[in-house]
């Protein structure tokens, strides 16, 4: 079973490279990418010779893949610290809620329970009144 050929051009020149069936659509990709880096050579330097010219494209590329494999790494970690701080906080216990009784002072507290036992003592004796009353006219 043969591989096969396709060919590619990278800044400006056309080569013929074999590849894994199936895998034209990655090499393709790959040229492309390192013919862009070419082409920024090209308009910087001129004409430059073929085995320098695929050399410093691929440096390039080679240069801004190492870059962008930093970048992940530092996702990746900074994934893993949001990872670990949303596991601690479904672990975490729910903590009870905390209502705040106020204190009041004693002479507060002594002075509304006089307060409370007057009003008893007036309902008591608004009671006691309506009663004689509704006796009074029930005997007239």
């Amino acid at each position: 079973m043969s591989m096969p050929e396709i060919e590619i051009e990278i800044g400006g020149r056309t080569f013929e490279v074999a590849c894994q069936e199936g895998e034209e659509h990655y090499l393709k990709f790959a040229a492309k990418m390192l013919d862009e880096e070419a082409s920024v050579l090209a308009s910087q330097i001129g004409r430059i010779p073929e085995a320098r010219m695929l050399l410093m494209a691929g440096l390039m590329l080679a240069d801004k893949t190492a870059g962008m494999q930093d970048k992940l790494r530092e996702a990746e970690d900074k994934l893993q610290e949001k990872e670990a701080e949303l596991d601690q906080l479904r672990n975490a216990q729910p903590q009870p809620e905390r209502i705040e009784v106020p204190v009041l002072p004693d002479d507060v507290m002594d002075a509304m329970a006089e307060l409370a036992a007057r009003a008893e003592a007036l309902a008591d004796q608004v009671d006691s009144g309506a009663g004689d009353r509704q006796a009074e006219e029930e005997n007239a």
